[in-house]
């Protein structure tokens, strides 16, 4: 029993390795973010496919509502990854990750508009610590600043994952995880298609490992040992420990890309975690269901 336990906890620390790779292969990757994302999506989606087919997931959608669900959800994700890796080059592999990393928080406030629950005032609280870590990382706030405007889109970015997980918050009982990540990805990559012809991807060429190791390993491996994960872990635990991701990020971009962080994004980055982790302790006894990017 204690082995089956220590190698599911193995499995969810390697699921939040592997979606950490995110933030250097996104850096690293040459190429318009649009398509970027779209091949990530496109390679992504028969991946997972192929998965669902070997495992003999259903991929019957039941309504057309739900599909309006899963195409709302898809245009959040989107946008969600294109902006992240816009936040990546403007910025780098720290700030862009701890930015993300303000999602938790932003979906405790906005959880409301969602559902019928009134706002905690330890969220309030907790956006403000937030806002106190945004700020240490990036302390002069100049708009004509890369890293400034790296930080914005990595917050905006965390937004627009917030809303697409308060979106299918209530359809991750009803379908399984593997089968909604297709749909997001399928949709999106359909979506996307119109960027091949009108932005360079020439690049692909020699771009493509990079980008198929993104599709591979951040999103059909990663996202798939994290879902799977959730049935044996509360989320609550997950989420404690899927924080590290940025801690993950940051080394992986000291080994491949040399980047080393600064003090103030130490500072700023403990903070914002620290909101994390504080939020998961605080309502573990709170039944959530979340999908992650």
């Amino acid at each position: 029993m204690k082995d089956q336990h220590l190698n599911k906890i193995f499995e969810l620390l390697f699921a939040t390795l592997f979606i950490g790779t995110s933030g250097v292969l996104g850096k690293f990757i040459d190429l318009p973010p649009p398509v970027t994302v779209w091949w990530r999506a496109f390679l992504a989606a028969i991946l997972i496919y192929i998965y669902c087919r070997f495992k003999k997931t259903s991929l019957e959608i039941r309504s057309k509502k739900d599909l309006f669900t899963f195409i709302l959800a898809a245009v959040f994700m989107g946008v969600h990854w294109v902006t992240y890796f816009y936040a990546l080059q403007l910025s780098n592999v720290a700030l862009g990750m701890l930015s993300l990393f303000t999602y938790p928080v932003i979906s405790a406030l906005l959880e409301p508009l969602f559902f019928k629950v009134k706002l905690n005032p330890v969220h309030i609280i907790l956006g403000l610590i937030v806002l106190l870590g945004i700020y240490i990382l990036a302390p002069d706030f100049n708009l004509e600043s890369d890293q400034v405007k790296g930080i914005i889109l990595g917050v905006f970015s965390a937004l627009c994952y917030s809303i697409r997980l308060l979106i299918l918050k209530k359809y991750a009982d009803q379908y399984d995880g593997s089968m909604l990540m297709f749909y997001q990805i399928f949709i999106l990559s359909v979506i996307l298609a119109p960027v091949l012809f009108v932005m360079d991807t020439s690049g692909i060429k020699t771009q493509f490992p990079w980008v198929f190791l993104l599709a591979l390993f951040t999103t059909a491996i990663g996202h798939t040992l994290f879902l799977n994960s959730l049935k044996y872990f509360m989320v609550s635990t997950a989420s404690i420990i899927s924080s590290i991701q940025p801690i993950f990020g940051i080394i992986l971009a000291f080994i491949f890309l040399n980047e080393v962080p600064t003090w103030n994004t130490f500072w700023g980055g403990l903070l914002i975690l620290s909101t994390v982790i504080i939020e998961s302790i605080r309502s573990r006894k709170t039944k959530d269901t979340t999908i992650t990017n």
